[in-house]
């Protein structure tokens, strides 16, 4: 590990020549990819560097131990400064471990969330508003910025479908493991006798594809120009300005009539498709290099059902990693950092796990 951070650390210095090089700084593509490689390698160098500092620390002391002469106030001076250092470097070393494990180079990205309603009919899109109001609400506490690219909304105020982009730094180290279906037991707005409904929500996160991700080919799309629908009302919009792109290769359809002008729906619209069709792409990549192995959190897939909203009970449960907790009322106002922080923390541990 010590001749990996050596090489990291080297690599380190030579981008700080690098970014004062005037050819380099000329260089905007360039300029720009270092400053992100910087950024990625600046916490493993300052851990490395705190290593070392422990290391030396711990040297020093035993050396004065071996030397001896030492007197017995002097002594035990050492001897406290010998356990703290010894502690230091066993926990920094934990730490680079982690720091160390395979990065995921979709984690700065923004994403794109797709939330459908499943079983459960209007119940289920009015818990896709809520989840989508849930997911607003987060993104607003972390300091991200979301947008609508595309909705399908119901007369009560649900959604059939709903699509939108978070944008923000990490937006989808934080958001990856929410993809999958989301399971609501509460009594409905619908329903007059007060019984409990059991309805599903699928969500769908993918990192965002820029154009050099992803590259569209012209000749494999087919653009089709529709006028806009929605739950009534004067939000609809009456122009043809709803645009349908269907991707022949695959017969992937994306739909998107949320701005009244055709030119940003489609840009919308291929946002999604981009972002979709990257997914699949990656999907079929991890698959190769996983192998047999599934995560702890869970493989990703859709149709896994992943957490269970249990309003009468004050209840959430997310079934990957066993976690329940009794705050459903703070969760759905976007207080989701407790369990996105223990999803982190039990993917990391597997991550370890495989890397022994």
């Amino acid at each position: 590990m010590t001749d990996r951070l050596n090489g990291i650390e080297e690599r380190y210095e030579k981008i700080n020549e690098l970014l004062c090089d005037a050819d380099i700084i000329g260089n905007q593509k360039e300029y720009a990819s270092l400053m992100k490689e910087q950024k990625t390698l600046t916490p493993v160098v300052e851990k490395f560097r705190e290593y070392k500092k422990a290391e030396a620390s711990l040297n020093e002391s035993k050396l004065l131990l071996d030397e001896g002469g030492l007197d017995r106030d002097f002594k035990e001076l050492v001897l406290e400064e010998l356990e703290q250092s010894k502690q230091a470097v066993e926990r920094i070393s934990e730490e680079l471990k982690i720091l160390l494990l395979p990065r995921d180079p979709n984690d700065d990205k923004n994403v794109i969330v797709e939330i459908r309603g499943g079983a459960g009919g209007e119940e289920a899109a009015l818990f896709a508003g809520s989840l989508f109001r849930m997911y607003s609400m987060y993104a607003e506490r972390k300091g991200f910025k979301t947008e609508v690219l595309n909705e399908n909304p119901t007369e009560l105020g649900g959604y059939k479908e709903i699509s939108f982009c978070v944008e923000g730094e990490g937006a989808y180290s934080r958001l990856k493991f929410e993809s999958g279906v989301h399971r609501v037991q509460r009594v409905p707005e619908t329903e007059s006798q007060g019984r409990i409904q059991t309805s599903t929500v699928t969500v769908a996160v993918l990192p965002e594809a820029e154009e050099v991700d992803f590259e569209l080919n012209p000749a494999d799309l087919q653009i089709d120009v529709f006028r806009s629908s929605g739950a009534g009302g004067q939000k609809v919009n009456k122009t043809s300005s709803a645009i349908r792109v269907t991707h022949l290769p695959t017969g992937m359809v994306v739909e998107c009539q949320d701005e009244r002008s055709q030119y940003k729906n489609k840009d919308k619209a291929l946002k999604v498709l981009r972002s979709r069709l990257l997914e699949i792409e990656q999907a079929k990549q991890n698959a190769e290099i996983a192998g047999a192995r599934k995560a702890q959190v869970g493989t990703g897939d859709r149709s896994e059902r992943i957490r269970t909203y249990n309003f009468p009970q004050g209840r959430v449960s997310d079934h990957r990693i066993g976690l329940t907790l009794y705050k459903i009322d703070a969760v759905m106002n976007g207080d989701l950092d407790e369990i996105i922080d223990a999803l982190i923390t039990a993917d990391t541990a597997e991550k370890l796990k495989a890397e022994e």
